[in-house]
């Protein structure tokens, strides 16, 4: 694989006590090669652990690309259980599928087994999709790896501005969203947090005004995820400074 090579601007301590490592990027292909190398490391060192590697899928274009490069690589797919941050109340073929795109970027490529990859039953309402995925993660360990973008309002997953967080289960129903569909399915910030890893896909000078809210200090959702072991943010097409 390419090599690729970032600078590592440094490590904030930002809102909700949130610990963030950002690194920057030259290119749209020295980032998704760097996320490649990043989720196929935390997988060999998941199974070498657990003997299985539970990694948490994001929609959007880049992601999609970094999908699209798995496609290619050769990984112990048979320990890869894959689960996905949101999606939204559409049907399951529709184009806006989060599940829909994962499926045909990467992992109808791979030998998965079909019953380790996790669509979010968001067709069938926010709030019965939400029940039925909150039963799917019921037991689930720590999860090893969260991908999660950023949008320019600077929510992640289906977490929104403005908007109640609900972490009342592990998958919780969304109403009433900015950006259409109005109605998806989430996991909750508080699962999202039960993880061993994550990073944030950042890219787009459409994302600047975000990102300069999250690092002056605004509690946008983005914030939210906070686990103990911090997140990486992995950016290109923005200016990180403080």
């Amino acid at each position: 694989m390419q090599t690729a090579q970032s600078t590592q601007v440094k490590s904030f301590t930002l809102a909700n006590n949130q610990i963030s490592r950002w690194h920057r990027f030259n290119s749209q292909d020295e980032i998704n090669q760097a996320t490649v190398r990043h989720i196929l490391q935390a997988a060999d060192e998941a199974i070498d652990r657990y003997g299985s590697f539970l990694i948490v899928l994001a929609g959007g274009s880049t992601p999609k690309s970094v999908y699209q490069l798995l496609a290619k690589e050769h990984a112990d797919w048979a320990n890869w259980h894959v689960y996905h941050n949101d999606d939204r109340c559409l049907s399951v073929d529709h184009d806006e599928r989060n599940s829909k795109m994962a499926r045909e970027a990467w992992l109808n490529h791979v030998p998965i087994p079909a019953d380790q990859i996790h669509d979010i039953p968001a067709e069938l309402g926010n709030i019965a999709g939400a029940k039925a995925y909150a039963k799917t993660l019921e037991g689930v360990r720590t999860f090893d790896l969260v991908i999660l973008g950023l949008g320019e309002d600077g929510h992640t997953a289906s977490l929104f501005p403005h908007h109640a967080v609900d972490n009342s289960a592990d998958a919780v129903a969304v109403f009433d969203s900015p950006k259409p569909p109005a109605h998806r399915v989430t996991i909750s910030q508080a699962r999202l947090n039960d993880t061993h890893g994550v990073i944030f896909l950042v890219t787009g000078a459409g994302k600047q005004h975000a990102v300069n809210d999250w690092l002056n200090g605004v509690a946008i959702p983005a914030t939210l995820i906070a686990p103990a072991c911090g997140i990486d943010v992995y950016c290109f097409g923005v200016e990180v400074s403080q």
